[in-house]
């Protein structure tokens, strides 16, 4: 009997029926001697890269969206991805490795019988589709999403060169005592991860620590780097920064901002009357939460819960008081209810020593007085951690109308204030200033054609000393501050620049009207064009390099590994969004905050996560801290 092909069976029916029938016969022997249990051998990766290559070029013009048009895929693909000819299926599985990737979840978890449940659940039916392999996260999957994000990583690096970019440090001790650092570079085109180095051996090593900084500022580019933005105010750290300064004249040291701006708040804290206030607040916050039935009760009377939750965790006990002051007739009136009367606690030596300290006024003026000290500086981290705008050019200024803010509220009597300015001071004296600061906002047009524009020696010197360090040549430096003169007379294009100042960036205004000052320009883009915070505002996760920083694995292993690491952080600072609303309000309170739970013997049960490498109020390092 003779049979003859029907011609107008559609291409895909015909893959599908082929595939099955390559199902049967070679699904056994599969079964039997198993996938290869690495991806990655030169054999199988020739293949690959030779079908990278086709679907890279069948893929183009393609989007997402068209994955799954109908609740279900095309035509099916074999477990390996190998050898797939459906660009929609591959992309598919790749967007599912992309999950795992950017999460950081265990490839494991695929294997999960309610992982194909959750996907059926999404696309509808998997007859016709089969969920990548584990083999395929670590294999082709991976492979590719590597080279997408070296496309996306040269891109933002191909403006380093006109914009400049900062080294953002992020160190840590983990939970075997080694001290680890992840690298950033940011420009305004975006932030990269650059690398994760266990810096244990140099730790307490100035020299070293000054030579391992200088070979990163080499990889980066001498050239490119305007400032690195260090995570600790240690005295190591800053020995490290001077002596990298004076090797690398035009690469500027200084500290986090969120982070110094913490230490102000920390210190201001740390004084006598504001520490006995906060004190006193958390002990009626703690003895509310920890009571269900004044938890009901406070929630009558109160219009919001008395914890102000916050993304910044070291903010929560400012905002907590200052809702409290909002809140102290509403509690007051709660003490004196007969609901508060008829609970069994209010008969207690401690609810009744709870009830006279909110009914005692003395208590709720130092609580505004607190408020008013130190909301200003909340007000300043939330803008920080709420932008992913360069602020540099602002920063200066913003430091100053926080201080304003301050005198303003004390009604300008200086014995009031000047304690709290001192303390700001301080902290921005010893660590945060930076000839950066002052530079940013003399050349801010924003701030500089302002009518409360101020040039103090500070600034004046901050300038001087930004363009002798970025200009060695003393011709360049002569004529630089010519174009200063044109630009402070706001002559030619600066006349009608300072016109046009709203909604412009400062870096892109000086793009725009700088053009006939050309080293003026070049200089004052670079400057504005950084950042003044930290790696900590990203909250990258630390297991992954901890990982990628242990001894042990094969050479294979450690280079997949080390491509994880390179997809994973770049992915979470690709998709990284700041809040630019600085509405904190969604916040879930944290159920172990010490605002919550009660201390039992001097400390809290609750699960340790790696320390942090962070510094006191002093400036001195903690316990477990570089």
């Amino acid at each position: 009997m003779l049979i003859t092909p029907c011609l107008q069976v559609p291409e895909e029916v015909k893959e599908m029926v082929r595939s099955e029938l390559l199902e049967k016969r070679f699904g056994k022997a599969m079964r039997d001697v198993g996938e290869l249990n690495e991806p990655n051998l030169p054999l199988k990766r020739n293949r690959l890269d030779k079908q990278l290559k086709q679907d890279s070029i069948q893929n183009s013009g393609n989007v997402i969206a068209s994955v799954f048009p109908s609740g279900r895929v095309d035509s099916p693909a074999e477990g390996s991805g190998v050898g797939v000819s459906d660009s929609s299926l591959r992309k598919a599985q790749k967007s599912i490795g992309r999950f795992f990737y950017e999460t950081g979840v265990d490839f494991s978890a695929i294997k999960a019988p309610s992982f194909p449940v959750m996907i059926k659940s999404i696309i509808g039916p998997l007859n016709t589709m089969k969920l990548p392999t584990c083999n395929d996260l670590k294999g082709w999957i991976l492979q590719d999403a590597v080279k997408e994000m070296q496309e996306y990583t040269s891109d933002i690096k191909s403006v380093w060169a006109t914009t400049g970019c900062s080294i953002l440090l992020d160190g840590w001790v983990d939970s075997k005592g080694r001290k680890l650092v992840n690298v950033l570079v940011n420009c305004p085109k975006g932030t990269v991860y650059h690398q994760s180095y266990d810096i244990s051996a140099i730790d307490g090593n100035v020299v070293a620590m000054e030579d391992f900084l200088a070979n990163v500022v080499e990889e980066v580019g001498a050239d490119n780097v305007v400032q690195i933005v260090s995570y600790s105010t240690s005295t190591f750290m800053e020995d490290v920064g001077k002596r990298l300064n004076e090797k690398h004249k035009g690469v500027f040291w200084t500290v986090s901002a969120s982070h110094c701006i913490e230490l102000m708040l920390n210190k201001l804290a740390m004084m006598d009357v504001f520490k006995e206030i906060l004190e006193k607040a958390k002990t009626i916050t703690q003895f509310v939460y920890s009571n269900e039935d004044v938890l009901k009760l406070a929630r009558k009377f109160c219009s919001t819960d008395l914890v102000k939750p916050s993304k910044i965790k070291s903010i929560v006990p400012f905002l907590t008081l200052e809702n409290m002051a909002v809140e102290d007739e509403n509690l007051q009136k709660m003490f004196l209810s007969s609901g508060w009367k008829s609970l069994v606690c209010a008969s207690t030596e401690e609810g009744r020593s709870i009830a006279a300290l909110v009914a005692d006024k003395t208590f709720w003026n130092g609580a505004l007085t607190v408020s008013k000290a130190t909301i200003p500086l909340v007000t300043v981290l939330k803008l920080i951690g709420g932008s992913n705008k360069p602020e540099i050019g602002s920063l200066y200024d913003t430091i100053d109308q926080a201080k304003e803010t301050i005198r303003i509220e004390f009604q300008s009597r200086k014995s009031q204030y000047i304690p709290f300015w001192e303390a700001i001071d301080e902290i921005w004296n010893k660590y945060l200033h930076s000839p950066l600061h002052a530079a940013g906002y003399f050349l801010n047009p924003n701030l500089f054609y302002s009518d409360d524009f101020f040039a103090d020696a500070e600034v004046s010197c901050g300038l001087c000393c930004c363009i002798v360090r970025m200009s060695p040549n003393l011709s360049i430096q002569d004529l630089m501050m010519l174009q200063i003169d044109k630009y402070r007379m706001a002559k030619g294009d600066f006349g009608l620049g300072s016109s046009e100042l709203e909604n412009i960036h400062p870096a892109l205004w000086w793009s725009k009207y700088g053009d006939e000052c050309p080293e003026l320009q070049m200089m004052a883009v670079r400057i504005l064009s950084q950042t003044c915070d930290g790696a900590s505002k990203y909250n990258l996760k630390r297991t992954l390099a901890e990982a990628l920083l242990t001894e042990g694995r094969n050479q294979i292993e450690q280079e997949r590994l080390r491509d994880l690491a390179f997809v994973h952080y770049n992915l979470q600072l690709q998709n990284f969004k700041p809040d630019v609303c600085n509405d904190f309000s969604d916040e879930e309170i944290d159920p172990m905050d010490d605002w919550i739970v009660k201390r039992q013997h001097g400390s809290l049960i609750r699960y340790e996560e790696p320390v942090p490498i962070e510094l006191d109020s002093e400036g001195s390092a903690r316990e477990g801290v570089i």
